[in-house]
């Protein structure tokens, strides 16, 4: 199994591409999974329609066009519709993919929102290329921390779909008093590396093993920070 951690959502970067090449073919099936968004701007299925629609989806073009340099076209991607999808359709969706896409948002709202379509099951069993960013990295862990923010005013843990177990994930990473003082309390109270991703930095998990890319920072719990 291979999983892809991203800092942003520009897979087709100069700098990712040469790394990731090797992962996807021209024949891979790709699956989105947009539910990460808040509440307060996708309340409808209009809403998800002006968001992540094929035809006037703001987000669209952005997300399906970057699969192009890894020879994916539009009419292999398909995306999981919370408004218009039933539990059984979004299983034959998952069936049929290749690669798993997490977009970014809340990754709590995420796992919620998979766990009302009785998809983490499923999603553990999935043994093919899972790739996100922000959120869809994190959900991609087993547990995952969140540093105070717009969002999260708390320091607080959430589950994940428990892919990888060994380490946390620190995104967005600034080195900003907030997010050491998060490094920091992970690392004290659970025990486990930390991986901080700055703006071009990404991490590879494929078959356990960890390769970082880019501007990605270790922390160890034996570390003082």
């Amino acid at each position: 199994m291979v999983n892809i951690l991203l800092e942003r959502y520009m897979i087709d970067a100069p700098w990712l591409y040469t790394e990731l090449k090797g992962y996807f073919g021209g024949s891979d099936r790709v699956l989105v999974v947009p539910f990460s968004f808040r509440d307060s701007r996708v309340k409808n299925a209009a809403d998800w329609d002006a968001h992540y629609g094929r035809v006037h989806g703001k987000f669209y073009p952005g997300i399906v066009d970057s699969w192009k340099s890894y020879g994916i076209d539009g009419e292999q991607i398909e995306f999981l519709n919370y408004f218009a999808d039933t539990k059984e359709s979004a299983r034959k969706k998952l069936a049929r993919a290749d690669i798993l896409y997490f977009i970014g948002g809340l990754p709590d709202r995420m796992y919620e929102r998979l766990a009302e379509f009785d998809l983490l099951a499923p999603l553990a069993d999935f043994r093919g290329v899972v790739i996100g960013y922000s959120a869809g990295a994190a959900i991609q862990l087993s547990e995952y921390h969140l540093s105070p923010d717009d969002d999260y005013p708390a320091f607080t843990y959430g589950n994940g779909i428990g892919y990888i177990g060994d380490f946390y994930l620190q995104v967005h990473y600034t080195g900003s008093e907030v997010q050491r003082e998060s490094v920091e309390r992970v690392l004290r109270e659970r025990r486990k590396p930390v991986y901080a991703m700055r703006e071009h930095g990404a991490i590879v998990v494929e078959n356990g093993i960890v390769r970082t890319i880019g501007a990605v920072e270790r922390f160890d719990p034996n570390e003082i920070l």
